[in-house]
């Protein structure tokens, strides 16, 4: 298992815990989903399994205990996060961002190996490499930022709301390139409110309400119920 969380609580400093006792494994090369409204704690749980924020209980990834260790030594050990809200540089250049993703990179051919494989997944960021990331449209800044956290070549790729705020089209063309980083056999933990985007493309998921894990199962059985369907996918 590449992943797993064990108990885990997780608050942002004060007494109350907003995530409560959360368990998942997540196995190697797959795609799972957490799924829940706003509020549910998803993005709380993103930032645990980073390190961005403290936890507590057992956090284990590649046969090793996470449990203290800063967010950019996760990121050494193979664990890369897309952040809700993009997050770029916006006064930096396409290029300039990507290269920042890969600061963690010795080899100059490496990164420009890195950099042609996130020109190929998104062609319109190779048209765009000279210009500042701030005047993007918002998918074309969700590409740079989806680019950005490939540059280090993670074995755990984590993203938080990767369809916030876009048109469907733009929803469409950013899930294909997902399931193409999928399809190179990179495991993938998916955070969605959007959970019929999301379920199409995960292996299993999780559905989270008030810092709980309140539902598990693969796709199909997630898609077949009837509470997710009421509650996620209209109808």
């Amino acid at each position: 298992m590449l992943f797993k969380a064990v108990n885990v609580y997780a608050s942002y400093g004060g007494d109350v815990d907003i995530l409560k006792d959360i368990s998942f494994q997540i196995g190697s090369g797959e795609v799972v989903s957490f799924l829940g409204a706003n509020g549910a704690g998803k993005t709380t749980l993103v930032k645990a399994v980073s390190g961005l924020i403290p936890a507590r209980g057992k956090i284990e990834f590649d046969g090793k205990r996470l449990d203290g260790i800063p967010a950019y030594e996760r990121v050494r050990r193979g664990i890369s996060m897309c952040p809700e809200g993009r997050k770029l540089f916006p006064q930096l250049t396409v290029l300039e961002n990507l290269r920042l993703g890969a600061y963690l990179t010795k080899s100059k051919g490496q990164i420009r190996v890195s950099i042609e494989d996130n020109f190929t997944l998104f062609p319109i960021l190779k048209e765009r490499q000279t210009q500042m990331a701030g005047t993007l449209s918002g998918g074309q800044q969700q590409m740079l930022a989806l680019s950005r956290a490939l540059m280090s070549r993670p074995k755990l790729f984590i993203l938080d709301e990767p369809s916030l705020g876009l048109a469907p089209m733009v929803i469409e063309e950013i899930y294909r390139a997902i399931a193409s980083i999928a399809s190179r056999g990179t495991t993938l933990l998916l955070v969605e409110q959007n959970a019929s985007v999301a379920l199409g493309i995960s292996d299993r998921g999780y559905v989270l309400e008030t810092g709980k894990i309140v539902l598990e199962g693969t796709r199909d059985e997630l898609k077949a119920n009837s509470r997710v369907k009421a509650a996620y996918l209209g109808g």
